[in-house]
């Protein structure tokens, strides 16, 4: 999807009739040929002058826009993703409903998408990017990427869930069962469907035996055996109650 906007570029370059332009004229068109071309050399600090002055000067509306999403796809290229996030969102921001703003909405949330590790370290990067993602469907719900977005936004729910349900085992080996039982059923709320739920039910029963509430262990150690019968803490909770 990066070189997307490589292709924007090179259309908007050969979508425009040549004309004349006198030499003491702004040639907006040239300038941003000049641009391109400093970024293929990997000279970005001197194609984002360029870009900036397009920004500024294009009375034409149609190379100004396009400017800024080169500008903030300059910094994705030379590894800097969080000034390259800061580009996009000015575009959204000044070009809300421009045909190219699906584009910048989708490289906002891959800055994060693509920061995503594993659940101990990828929380934040997995919140923000979800956040970007269903903007990205909501706002723009024709866009082209909503495929590839669905299957993101599964991801991070994966990753949250992940998390969260990852603290709740941390209190409850450290016997702080109030804790845990709040992130258990947190994950049981905000989650539905987890794909670790068996596991889920079980930490709350634990949590709740914990407390010394035996009634709502009961009741959860029951919800695990009647709905997964074949999990293996389905089989530990048969012996413990």
């Amino acid at each position: 999807m990066r070189a997307c906007i490589v292709l924007l570029s090179a259309l908007l370059l050969f979508s425009c009739g040549k004309k004349e332009v006198k030499p003491s004229e702004f040639d907006p068109e040239a300038e941003f040929a000049k641009a391109n071309k400093l970024i293929e050399d990997k000279d970005y600090e001197g194609a984002r002058k360029l870009l900036t002055e397009i920004s500024g000067r294009d009375t034409t509306g149609k190379y100004a826009p396009v400017a800024q999403l080169r500008l903030a796809d300059s910094y994705l290229k030379e590894g800097e993703p969080e000034l390259a996030a800061e580009e996009f969102r000015r575009f959204l921001e000044t070009y809300a409903w421009h045909k190219y703003a699906p584009y910048a909405q989708y490289q906002l949330a891959m800055v994060y998408y693509e920061q995503v590790g594993e659940p101990d370290r990828g929380y934040g990067s997995a919140l923000k990017a979800l956040e970007e993602f269903e903007v990205l469907n909501s706002v723009y719900p024709r866009n082209p990427y909503r495929e590839f977005a669905e299957a993101a936004i599964e991801k991070c729910l994966d990753i949250l869930a992940d998390y969260e349900f990852m603290v709740g085992e941390f209190y409850l080996k450290k016997e702080a069962y109030k804790g845990a039982l709040g992130r258990f059923l947190g994950v049981l709320e905000k989650f539905p469907g987890y794909k670790k739920e068996a596991d889920v039910l079980y930490g709350i029963a634990l949590s709740y035996r914990g407390l010394g509430d035996a009634d709502m262990a009961r009741q959860y150690y029951d919800l695990l055996i009647s709905k997964y019968p074949r999990s293996k803490v389905a089989e530990k909770a048969k012996k413990e109650f």
